[in-house]
C-alpha cells in the first residue's frame, strides 16, 4: 500500500498531508491522524498503510506551521488553539470529510480534542495517544524552554532541537533517515522555528485542559486511549484518571513506550487501533 503526499490550498493556507487510500470500495469510514509538537505527519508513516490495508482511508496532515504545510508569520496566523481549530475546520471541509475517526497524539493533540468537542457530530470514535487530557498535564520543560524570551528565539532555530525533542520524548534513538525528514523544514527556512515558537507561547494549555476535562464527561462516542507508560512528560496516571471520568473509554497501557508511541511501537498500537476504527461503518 503506497503512501501519497498531497498539498491543498484552503483560503490563504496551504496544507500538506499524507494519505493511504484503500484499494477498491469500502464501507469503513476514514481516519484522520493528528501529530504532536515538534513532529509532523511523517510520524504516522507505519500506521497509515496498515489502516489502508484493512480498507480504511487514512489521512494525516501536517499542522499549519509544521512539517511541509504553510508556515505563516504570527501576524497572519495566531498559532492559538482557536486558530488551529479554525484552520482544521477548513481542511476537513476541503477534503469533504463528514464523518471520521480521529486519532490524536502529543502537545497539539489537545487541539484535536478541542476540535472534536466542538464538532462531535463529525467524530465516529476517538483514539488518544499520549496527549495532554487533564489539568494535571503541564508543558514539559524541554518544550517550555523553547518558548522563553530570547533563548526560545535561538533554540527554535536549531534543527537539532528536532532530534533532542523526539528522541528525548520517545526515549529511543530515531534512525538518521527519519530524522532527516523531521529536520528538513528547519534546514530550509527560519519560518518553521518561528511557527514553533509562536505555537508554544500560545498553546493556552490550562484553558484547553479545562475544556477537555469538562467536555468529555458528556462524550458519547467510543474512546480508545493508548498510552506509553515511560512517557517522561505525561504520566500514565493522567490517562487513568481521564479513562475513569468519561463514558465509553478503554485504556491500553503500552510498556517500554514513551511520548511518541507511533514512532517505535506502531505494531503494538495497530493491534487495538485497527479493530477499534473498524467498528464504525459509513451510513
Amino acid at each position: 500500500m503506497s503512501l501519497t503526499e498531497h498539498k491543498i490550498k484552503v483560503g490563504a493556507l496551504e496544507w500538506f498531508y499524507r494519505e493511504a487510500a484503500p484499494i477498491g470500495r469500502t464501507d469503513l469510514i476514514p481516519v484522520v491522524l493528528l501529530h504532536g509538537m515538534v513532529s509532523q505527519s511523517y510520524s504516522w508513516r507505519h500506521i497509515l498503510p496498515a489502516l489502508a490495508n484493512q480498507g480504511t482511508r487514512a489521512i494525516a496532515p501536517d499542522w499549519i506551521g509544521y512539517g511541509f504545510s504553510a508556515t505563516p508569520e504570527k501576524r497572519d496566523f495566531a498559532y492559538t488553539p482557536d486558530a488551529f481549530i479554525t484552520a482544521l475546520e477548513g481542511f476537513i471541509q476541503a477534503l469533504e470529510l463528514e464523518h471520521f475517526s480521529l486519532v490524536v497524539q502529543g502537545f497539539l493533540g489537545s487541539v484535536g480534542l478541542q476540535y472534536a468537542l466542538r464538532h462531535p457530530e463529525q467524530i465516529a470514535n476517538l483514539a488518544i495517544l499520549n496527549t495532554p487530557i487533564s489539568p494535571a498535564a503541564k508543558l514539559p520543560w524541554k518544550i517550555k524552554q523553547m518558548g522563553l524570551p530570547l533563548a526560545g528565539e535561538m533554540m527554535t532555530q536549531d534543527p537539532l532541537l528536532v532530534d533532542r525533542t523526539l528522541e528525548g520524548g520517545s526515549r529511543y534513538r530515531i534512525e538518521d533517515q527519519d530524522l532527516d525528514v523531521y529536520r528538513k523544514p528547519f534546514l530550509k527556512s527560519s519560518a518553521p522555528g518561528r511557527a514553533l515558537l509562536a505555537s508554544i507561547r500560545n498553546l493556552q494549555l490550562d484553558t484547553a485542559m479545562t475544556e477537555i476535562a469538562s467536555g468529555f464527561k458528556e462524550w458519547q462516542q467510543p474512546i480508545l486511549i493508548q498510552w506509553g507508560v515511560i512517557d517522561p512528560w505525561l504520566s500514565v496516571d493522567i490517562a487513568q484518571s481521564f479513562a475513569d471520568s468519561v463514558p465509553n473509554a478503554e485504556l491500553i497501557k503500552l510498556n517500554n513506550v514513551g511520548h511518541y508511541p507511533q514512532e517505535h511501537y506502531h505494531e503494538a498500537i495497530l493491534e487495538d487501533l485497527l479493530p477499534f476504527v473498524r467498528r464504525s461503518k459509513s451510513s
